[in-house]
């Protein structure tokens, strides 16, 4: 998972990941926007699940984020949409949308993250 931070005009950190992980850079973007008590939330939500069985989510404005013991899942919220008005063999584009990748990984995005706001 390759991702790269950025500063907009106005100084605001933007996060931008590669393909497939594109979800993951809006969650960051969306939902994040710099709040460190956020991300302090979701990491103890991992120490929390670490060993066990048990899931946490976290439900925001545009995104949620889910997280077991080994997978985040970051997913738009506007994905509860229904197919039954799209034609047989189609399906939304939702590769911005929806995103998949290990805890570890995303610690470390999440340390990135932190390092990058902190001038490091």
């Amino acid at each position: 998972m390759e991702y790269e931070f950025l500063r907009d005009l106005t100084g605001k950190v933007k996060v931008r990941m590669s393909m497939d992980h594109e979800a993951v850079g809006h969650w960051f973007n969306e939902e994040v926007d710099e709040n460190l008590t956020l991300l302090d939330e979701v990491e103890a939500a991992v120490q929390q699940v670490k060993g066990t069985h048990h899931q946490w989510q976290r439900v925001g404005h545009e995104y949620t984020l889910w997280l077991d013991e080994e997978e985040v899942m970051i997913r738009a919220n506007q994905l509860a949409l229904e197919d039954d008005g799209l034609e047989e063999g189609m399906t939304y584009y939702d590769e911005e949308s929806l995103a998949f990748c290990g805890v570890e990984d995303f610690l470390a995005v999440i340390t990135a993250y932190r390092q990058f706001l902190a001038g490091k």
